[in-house]
């Protein structure tokens, strides 16, 4: 029987032609702008540079790929433009709210990008964004019950940055949640201001946490960004008196801040940005980035409340026991958060 003749060298050529005309993944620049507070805010942008890192270390990406720290909404745009002209960019990230804001129009004009806009819904015609959600609304929850569980004054707290519609669905959800476990107590709930400058003024921070304290609070949640700095410190301003007898608490987000003031932070509402600029990342490389709105929450583990060296101390086994009971019923939906943009939705209000 005569074999068909194979030429080798042929078929390696026409294989290699079809590698090359197939869209290369690898190797790809990824380019991320920080919100203003820096890497080291020990919040948002330090676990999204957390999710960066890990892809730098473990993906098939450009050594190239960057991230930038801002100062102003003006160096935002610029290092957002500057991206989305780069030929070498190919995934662009936005951190926080008010970074992905200015994602739209630049998605529009640069079809051939693609975006992660993170914790703010961006929807582009070029089908080239994809938006990292989380359910703050379930993490804040949890929250409020662990707050209303450690306050013996029955008088909690809430400070919020910027006036938008995420610190309504914090506070929302957070005072169900207090109420949920003592239905009398009382939540106080501020906001720093109106403007993007908000989220960096510690001082204001602190002054809002030391009048919140002393109108009786013991348990103030802080939802502040880089100015929750502020009331960490007041919250161990207050401890550190000798004359006072009560104790002051305090409760972080975004990243596990725990060990801001050991001790005194009861526990914090973690957002796993890092597993979202990672994921995102890896879909890129892998081919299977999506134009979509991606949501994290307690079942996907996006969100969860942080349990460490820090603050064992802090709890009985009988409050652990129902802190997770609490998140097994909102995963398994006994327990209805309340959200804030699903009623907004509802009432035909503007999100």
């Amino acid at each position: 029987m005569k074999m068909p003749f194979i030429n080798l060298k042929q078929n390696l050529v026409l294989f290699s032609g079809l590698l090359l005309s197939l869209p290369s993944y690898a190797n790809q620049k990824i380019c991320m702008v920080l919100d203003r507070g820096g890497k080291d805010d020990k919040s948002f942008n330090q676990s999204a540079v957390a999710g960066f890192q890990q892809a730098l270390d473990s993906l098939s990406i450009s050594k190239e790929s960057k991230f930038l720290e801002t100062r102003s909404d003006e160096q935002i745009q610029n290092f957002l433009r500057s991206f989305s002209v780069d030929p070498n960019c190919k995934l662009i990230i936005s951190v926080g709210f008010n970074p992905s804001g200015y994602v739209k129009n630049l998605a529009e004009k640069y079809s051939e990008k693609k975006y992660l806009t993170i914790d703010s819904e961006v929807v582009s015609s070029k089908k080239n964004v994809r938006s990292a959600l989380f359910r703050e609304d379930q993490g804040s929850f949890i929250m409020g019950s662990i707050a209303a569980m450690k306050s013996h004054s029955k008088k909690i707290g809430i400070i919020g940055g910027m006036e938008i519609p995420m610190m309504k669905r914090f506070a929302l959800a957070y005072t169900a949640g207090a109420k949920y476990i003592s239905p009398k107590i009382e939540v106080y709930n501020s906001i720093i201001g109106t403007t993007p400058d908000a989220w960096n003024n510690p001082s204001k921070a602190k002054e809002i946490a030391l009048s919140q304290f002393h109108n009786g609070v013991d348990v103030i949640f802080q939802v502040a960004g880089p100015s929750g700095a502020g009331i960490f410190d007041a919250t161990r301003q207050l401890n550190s008196l000798k004359d006072n007898e009560k104790k002051y608490f305090a409760i972080g987000v975004d990243s596990n801040q725990n060990d801001m003031v050991p001790g005194m932070v009861l526990t914090s509402m973690v957002k796993h940005v890092d597993i979202a600029v990672y994921m995102a990342i890896k879909d890129l490389v892998e081919g299977k980035f999506t134009a979509e709105a991606k949501y994290y929450d307690l079942r996907n583990g996006g969100i969860d409340w942080a349990y460490d060296k820090f603050n064992r101390s802090l709890f009985s086994g009988f409050e652990i026991r129902k802190i997770n009971k609490i998140r097994s019923e909102i995963i398994d939906g006994k327990i209805k958060v309340p959200d804030y943009y699903e009623i907004a939705k509802k009432d035909n209000k503007k999100i």
